[in-house]
This record gives structure tokens, sequence and C-alpha cells, in this order.
């Protein structure tokens, strides 16, 4: 593989270990790897020079929590009438079971190119649907990713049929425990590759304690420690889901994943909005992580105390959660910035160093994500880590008279959310804003019809109309 330099950057935010920042300068990629930070290196023979001027560089952003598919639900007035999560849950599960492996594959398509043209350059999806039990659907998100080129963390998601009235999700989208563990060992034997440089690892994924056996949370957990694998779910989105593991096991949530041995450095948990001060801290003796979401947060009124957590040790990377937000990691840390500014000042607190506040945004966008990955090659801008990184432009409007402070100036008044350049593993795979190979147009016609289709076959199959609001 030949060299690649990018020349006479305006800016570098590299979130080393010093928070160093360079104006004016060179990155020299040999194959996956940084090898130079620095102004004025000489062009290697044969090496590929992009201009770096009018642009800053990112780590590129890491995304912990997604669900791709539901990008054909994600506009429909019968989901946007449910009353609460565990509501919205159950109108959900009724028609995800007629999702197929083309839709899951054209989903992923999309997801994983609106997030490299955001700034990605990795990305952990949990997709806990399996219709029919039809195991291929991860397959077909596995070919997706390599064909975009994009380092993929990919967490085989699972729904236990839980056989009680009150249950979220019907047989359809339900597996037994023992096709769940099999499917396990099929997914890590075939693609989990935990080099420094992987292009594909596996975690495993419980959807939630709502909808998981015991039993499976356990033989989980202990399958993952065995191979040294990753584990995430979904906690304390709700209120509701501390008041249901009260009814079931006489705790709250926290307290019954800490009782099966759900804490520790390789589990991450999304959302966990509903904790108190004493399970934060419980979360991060155990160095836990957790995948903030604020758009889908924000929608549900609610803000993650996300610097208690850092404060006592808990592991912070974003989370786009899902189509049903904006499936943009620029929005995430731009809301993050501006809600969490809010809930400070709210209450008493002063925020007197903005720009240290937005470059806490940066920071937990890539190395943050990293860490709660668990990838310790990406996420900062280095010599010898991956070159994975992003180029902004800042030749527009957004940053006329902006002079000073460029990193700063991109969190809080960037509108244009598209990267420029997008480099992953030493290869372009967006140049000039575009994506080689995949024709944006086409592919969002093809999802539109497929999505189409979906809802008719829905309709008629749960004699629900789903195109109009619930009376």
């Amino acid at each position: 593989m030949s060299k690649l330099l990018i020349q006479n950057i305006d800016a570098v935010a590299t979130m080393d270990e010093k928070g160093s920042e360079y104006k004016n300068c060179d990155i020299l990629i040999d194959g996956p790897a940084i090898e130079q930070i620095q102004p004025g290196i000489p062009v290697p023979e044969r090496a590929k020079v992009i201009d770096g001027r009018g642009k800053i560089a990112f780590p590129g952003f890491v995304n912990v929590h997604h669900h791709m598919y539901q990008i054909y639900t994600r506009d429909l007035p019968r989901i946007l009438s449910a009353t609460d999560l565990f509501d919205w849950l159950r109108l959900n599960y009724l028609i995800w079971g007629y999702l197929d492996e083309e839709m899951i594959y054209v989903s992923t398509l999309v997801g994983l190119s609106s997030l490299i043209k955001t700034g990605c350059t990795l990305v952990s999806d949990m997709h806990y649907i399996v219709p029919k039990g039809d195991n291929k659907v991860m397959d077909a998100q596995i070919q997706a990713a390599k064909e975009l080129g994009i380092r993929f963390h990919p967490t085989r998601g699972n729904v236990s049929f839980l056989d009680k009235p009150d249950a979220l999700a019907p047989k359809n989208v339900s597996q037994t425990d023992d096709e769940i563990l099999q499917d396990y060992e099929r997914m890590v034997n075939t693609y989990h590759d935990p080099s420094p440089f992987s292009m594909l690892r596996i975690g495993l994924s419980p959807v939630n304690p709502v909808t998981a056996t015991e039993s499976i949370l356990i033989e989980t957990i202990r399958y993952a420690r065995k191979h040294n694998l990753v584990c995430h779910t979904h906690l304390a989105e709700s209120p509701q889901e501390n008041q249901w593991a009260m009814d079931n096991h006489g705790m709250r949530e926290f307290d019954y994943m800490e009782s099966i041995e759900w804490v520790g450095p390789d589990v991450w948990f999304a959302h966990c909005l509903f904790l108190t001060d004493d399970e934060i801290r419980r979360m991060g003796k155990y160095r836990c992580g957790v995948g903030h979401c604020p758009v889908s947060n924000a929608k549900l009124g609610s803000i993650c105390r996300i610097f208690p957590m850092l404060e006592q040790g808990v592991r912070i990377g974003f989370g786009v959660d899902g189509m049903g937000g904006f499936g943009d990691m620029v929005a995430e840390l731009q809301t993050a910035l501006i809600v969490h500014t809010f809930n400070l000042e709210s209450h008493g607190t002063i925020v007197k160093d903005r720009p240290s506040l937005a470059r806490k945004m940066l920071w937990i966008a890539s190395r943050g994500g990293a860490e709660v990955l668990g990838w310790e090659k990406v996420g900062s801008l280095k010599v010898g880590n991956a070159a994975d990184l992003s180029l902004f432009s800042v030749r527009n409007f957004d940053f006329a008279g902006a002079v000073t402070d460029l990193i700063t100036s991109f969190p809080y008044y960037g509108s244009n959310h598209f990267a420029d350049t997008m480099i992953i593993n030493g290869k372009v795979v967006l140049e000039n804003g575009k994506l080689p190979g995949i024709d944006e147009e086409a592919l969002t016609e093809r999802a539109n019809k497929l999505s189409a289709e979906y809802i008719k076959r829905v309709n008629k199959n749960t004699g629900i109309d789903y195109t109009k609001l619930r009376v």
C-alpha cells in the first residue's frame, strides 16, 4: 500500500493524552497506521497527496449504540403516537418481525453511509430482531460494512422469549437460549477479529433485562468472558424499567444486573437515564461504559448525567440510537453540548470555560467511544495508531470570522455536518463529500421502495393501519 500525505491542515485535534493540537500541520499515513504528525513532511515517493488547507482534522468518531433497521418505521404516525417507551416497543415489536435480509442490508448501507459522511470511522450496531429465526440478517450487515470500508463492531442482539401476559415482544422475534448461544458461536468463529487494526469485531447484546431470560443473560456474560468479548444492553432508559425490575426481581435494574455479574470494563449500557448517585458510583467502580444518546434522550425529555459518571470513572461514548434519531454523529455531539450546557447552568453551575466543554464533547465522540468499545488503536491521532480520521471543510459561511479557535467553533457553529474526506485504516472512503461506488439517490429510492412495500405488508398482516394516528 502506498503512503498517504495530508498537507497543510488548518487545525488538528489529536485527542491524545496531552490534548495536543496543531495548526498548519501534515499527517503522513503508511498502510493502516499514522507514521508522522508534524509540519513540513517531505512528500514520499509515489505517495497520494491530499490538500488539507481550509480543513480541520479530527480522529474518526465512534458510534457506540445504534439500530439501523429502524429507518423503515421512523415516520409512521402510529409509532409516533406512542405514550411511553413500553408502548413504543409493543407497537414496533408487532411489525419488526416482518423485516427481511434485503431490508437489513439496505438499512445498514444507509446507516453506515450516513455515519461515514458525518465523521464516523467505527460503528457498533445492536441488531436484536431475528425474524422467524433467520440468523443471517447480521451477515447482511457485515457485508454492507465490508463494501463501505468502515470498521464495524456489531453486537449479536437477541430477544429471548418470556412467556408472560405482559411480555413486550411476540414469539416471532424471539429465540430460545440454545438458538441464541449456537449463533453466538457461529458469529464469533466466522467473523470476530481481535487484532489491533481489525475491521470487524463481534459483541453480544441481549436487548434489555425486560425481554431477556435470566439464563441467557448469565450464559451470555459467561460466554463473552471465556472468549474475551464485550457485552452490551439497554439500561434505565425509562422509570418503567426500574419498576419492572422491582416487580420481577425485587430490586432496581442496575442492582439486578450487578447480581448476575453483568458489570465490568467489558460491559456497556445504553442510555442510563434513571440511575441513583450510588448506582453511578458503583458503575464507575466496575469501569462500566455508557452509550449516551443525546438526541434520542432529549426527545424523551431526559438528560443523562454524564459529568457525575465521568467523575466516578464511568466510560462515556456517543450513540445515535437508531435512525429514529438523526443517524448523524455531529448532531449528537452538538446536541450534547447544548443540552449539557443548559443542564449545568439551570442547576447553578456557570460554564466559564466553554472551549473546554466543546473539546470534552469531541473527546467523547472519538476517544471516549473507542474506550467504551475497548479499541486501543483508534479514537486519537498519534503515531502508531490506526489511520482513522476525518477532514471537515471550514471554507463556508459557518466559519466566517472564526480565525482564533476552529476546534471550538466546529461543535458550536458548524451547521454543515458532512465531512469532506474520510480515511479509515489508511484508505480514503469519502472524497470531496462523496462515497465511491454509492449512488445516494438510487440507494435512497431503494430504501423507500422497500419501506412502502413493508408498510403495506405489516398493515395487512396486523390489521392495523400504521400510517394513521391512534385514536
